[in-house]
């Protein structure tokens, strides 16, 4: 196997560009879901120590891109699609509270409102992968508001392997941000009930909305994209 020499940096650095590497492996699908990630392998591979993969391996497992189980190789992060409806499950509950929550105490919303208009600029640019990324920061900055860390710990981590998994998926495959469409104007209907301080209505009408993105995320994820000429030729019919 021929080496792929990363450039010498300090520590840090190092570890943050093996990151990057190991990180683009997994979103273009060389990594696929449920793989092993061996750490002599990559060393030897990209020509550093062993020690410098397991630091890297760290970071994605921070981020969700990983897991790691102790004593074992670190996998590739893999949902099923039951995962992802009993993981929708407890973030309904979960983020549900942190809506009502965020509303009484009327939390200032301009980061949340913030995450909104960056998945508005990602879709119009059709950026999968960043649309991705602000809709995660949607839903943490929503737990963050709430005021009550122990929510946003269980939060965290539930939703970094989800949403990780979420961009694995939609990166392989290609997918388009129209699955996206219909969903941006219910994350702007949730900051509008957080910052109008409707609590029960905040909670009621997240726990609704999460339902109904349920129903059909993980099949989406997996979409490839309709051709462009298809699509426009369906929308003259």
């Amino acid at each position: 196997m021929a080496k792929e020499k990363i450039a010498p940096a300090s520590g840090s650095l190092v570890k943050s560009a093996l990151a990057d590497r190991l990180r683009a492996e997994i979103s273009s699908g060389a990594l696929a879901p449920g793989m092993r990630i061996v750490e002599g392998t990559w060393g030897r591979k990209l020509g550093v120590a062993q020690g410098s993969i397991r630091e890297a391996i760290n970071l994605l497992a921070q981020e969700g891109f990983v897991t790691k189980i102790s004593g074992r190789s670190a996998r590739v992060v893999n949902l099923k699609e039951q995962d992802v409806l009993q993981l929708y499950d407890l973030r309904m509950a979960i983020e549900g509270v942190a809506a009502r929550l965020s509303a009484e105490r009327r939390a200032d919303v301009a980061r949340l409102q913030g995450a909104v208009d960056a998945m508005r600029r990602t879709a119009a640019k059709n950026r999968t992968a960043d649309l991705v990324d602000a809709d995660r920061e949607f839903h943490l900055e929503l737990c963050r508001l709430s005021g009550n860390p122990h929510l946003v710990e269980h939060a965290s981590r539930i939703m970094l392997p989800f949403f990780a998994f979420a961009r694995i998926r939609v990166v392989a495959s290609g997918q388009d941000t129209s699955p996206w469409d219909h969903d941006l104007d219910a994350h702007q209907r949730i900051v509008d009930l957080v910052r109008e301080g409707e609590g029960e209505v905040a909670e009621q009408y997240t726990r609704r909305v999460l339902s109904r993105f349920s129903k059909n995320a993980y099949s989406n994820w997996g979409t490839t994209p309709e051709p462009a000429k298809r699509r426009k030729s369906r929308a003259q019919k």
